[in-house]
């Protein structure tokens, strides 16, 4: 072999190397999480007060994997995989899932966003970032989160789409496919959604529909009213639909917010016992210095439950302080405040068991670190 042969090789074979780094040059791969651990007091769980360790009320604890790959012409493809975990004994978390928070792939396009997998839905999305789960975490959350704007579940087999934003405006929706051969219908969930935003002003809206939540959502864990009356209970309802909208306005250091939601859980012709929960709450933040966050909240909730004519009410108020070390870390306190009424049992603040009376008061401190 000549020498200007073995020259000529070389250089093909060291072209051809570099071409994979070529290729990835626009590609990344992004490690992060959330670690929230704290301690928690309980005025009462089952007719006793407690104290107990608390992971992730403020935020869910998380580490994840978020990656691009550039396909030219404004395309590119993207992913997630989620995991959820419990700090203090390091189990998996979303019924022992390794990626049980989020697992999706999709392509991203000047129009817009399409991602298969297991997905947050259009309520969860528009929703959620108006209400005091931004604020509070699991504190925040609704009676029983049964409007699931903490995300207490989430949506697998799914498709959605998610616009780029036009003036300020974007909209989503998602289908999951429920998968049982010779019935389309069993297990199908589908969603919409919209948003506005434009200078202090966020306007967020959706809807959910869901045919079997029990094992379409829910897992089969049935854990979803373990305070609610009636004789019927939630998790056997053959649809479940939920309206949610809400509404935020930020000026200068404070935000004030309001949400309203609608869920109803409908029984089979077999089954007795509809039942309809509404949620109306106001919420308000107020940054004292860019380090010190002041925050408070106001739901009401109210059911009403066909088989019983129970109309159970829930009152909850809560009052948070959050002061920030760095940019990554942060120290909060929170205290919770929930009352029956009306036709309701037992009060029980979500991520606590439920009270042996009517009223429930909840304290925690915890401190929080992002990466």
């Amino acid at each position: 072999m000549t020498s200007r042969l073995r020259k000529t090789m070389f250089a093909s074979l060291g072209s051809l190397a570099a071409l994979p780094s070529f290729a990835h040059a626009a590609d990344s791969v992004t490690l992060y999480g959330i670690i929230d651990s704290g301690l928690t007091y309980a005025s009462n769980e089952a007719g006793h007060s407690a104290w107990f360790t608390q992971s992730g009320v403020n935020q869910n604890n998380r580490w994840g994997m978020r990656g691009q790959e550039s396909l030219g012409g404004g395309w590119q493809t993207v992913f997630v995989l989620e995991n959820g975990f419990d700090s203090f004994n390091g189990s998996l978390g979303q019924g022992g899932r390794l990626f049980g928070r989020q697992a999706w792939v999709g392509l991203d396009s000047p129009y817009g966003t399409l991602t298969f997998g297991r997905q947050y839905d259009p309520v969860v999305d528009y929703v959620t970032p108006l209400s005091g789960v931004a604020a509070f975490g699991s504190y925040g959350a609704h009676f029983g989160d049964l409007d699931n704007l903490l995300d207490t579940y989430r949506v697998d087999r799914s498709v959605k789409f998610r616009s780029v934003k036009y003036a300020g405006f974007s909209f989503e929706g998602l289908f999951s496919f429920g998968g049982t051969p010779g019935d389309f219908a069993q297990n199908r969930v589908w969603s919409v959604g919209a948003g506005y935003a434009l200078g202090g002003l966020t306007l967020g809206a959706g809807y959910i529909h869901i045919d079997d939540p029990l094992t379409a959502v829910y897992d089969g864990r049935g854990t979803i009213d373990s305070a609610i009356v009636g004789s019927v209970p939630l998790q056997s309802a053959q649809k479940l639909e939920t309206v949610a909208a809400g509404a935020s306005y930020a000026l200068g250091s404070a935000t004030i917010g309001a949400v309203y939601t609608r869920v109803k859980f409908t029984q089979s012709a077999a089954v007795s016992g509809n039942s309809v929960w509404q949620n109306a709450e106001i919420n308000a933040r107020y940054m004292l210095t860019p380090g010190l966050q002041l925050s408070a909240l106001y739901t009401y909730t109210r059911g009403k439950i066909d088989s019983t004519s129970a109309v159970p009410k829930y009152h909850q108020a809560d009052l948070g302080v959050d002061y920030w070390l760095s940019k990554r870390t942060d120290i909060y306190l929170f205290g919770v405040y929930q009352k029956a009424a009306g036709d309701a049992e037992r009060a029980q603040i979500v991520s606590l068991s439920a009270s042996s009376g009517a009223t429930q008061v909840a304290v925690h401190a915890g401190l929080r670190h992002r990466f």
